[in-house]
């Protein structure tokens, strides 16, 4: 019987998050609609106005608003951009030597595009590779200076976040856990 609870428990549990999720609000950033805001680091907001899902709301931005409204206004008007027809990310895959059989390594930084256009490293947030993380790094440091986002017409810093892994395709492998009921 108490296993028995203790399953209903688990899967009323599962049926809350699951109904939550989609409950997102309607995200705007400097007037773009996404849907999502996760590769935005806190350092390049600059405001967030909340707005309630009320029939104002809906009215004007129509009925993905029925959750409401996040407004995010980011320190810059014209995001940074890489030279490359490439993301950044697959620039940097593309110049690190990683062989299908090397182990699968990931690693992940923020970094900081300057005013003039440079690149400063910023935190290694995972790296499950020394090698691979030497590797980045230098692809990293020899890679083309970005052109600068912008406010107002002037060039700023702003703060990305750069996610390596190789050989394409194939996942690292699972953590160890355990489930204690």
């Amino acid at each position: 019987m108490q296993r028995l609870l203790t399953i209903l428990w688990f899967a009323l549990l599962w049926s809350f998050a699951t109904a939550q999720s989609d409950r997102e609000p309607l995200y705007i950033v400097n007037g773009e609609v996404r849907s999502s805001v996760a590769d935005i680091p806190e350092k390049n907001i600059e405001k967030i106005e909340t707005l309630p899902a009320d029939e104002t709301t809906v009215m004007q931005y129509g009925d993905k608003a029925n959750n409401g409204v996040v407004i995010i206004t980011l320190c810059y008007d014209k995001a940074a951009q890489f030279p490359s027809a490439a993301s950044f990310s697959e620039y940097i895959a593309s110049q690190v030597k990683w062989t299908e059989s090397d182990p699968t390594a990931r690693f992940v930084m923020r970094f900081t595009i300057n005013a003039d256009g440079s690149l400063t490293e910023g935190n290694i947030l995972q790296s499950t590779d020394k090698r691979f993380a030497k590797r980045v790094r230098a692809a990293v440091k020899a890679a083309p200076n970005w052109q600068a986002a912008t406010k107002r017409g002037v060039a700023v810093e702003s703060e990305h976040l750069l996610v390596i892994q190789l050989p394409k395709g194939k996942s690292l492998p699972r953590e160890p856990y355990i489930i204690m009921l």
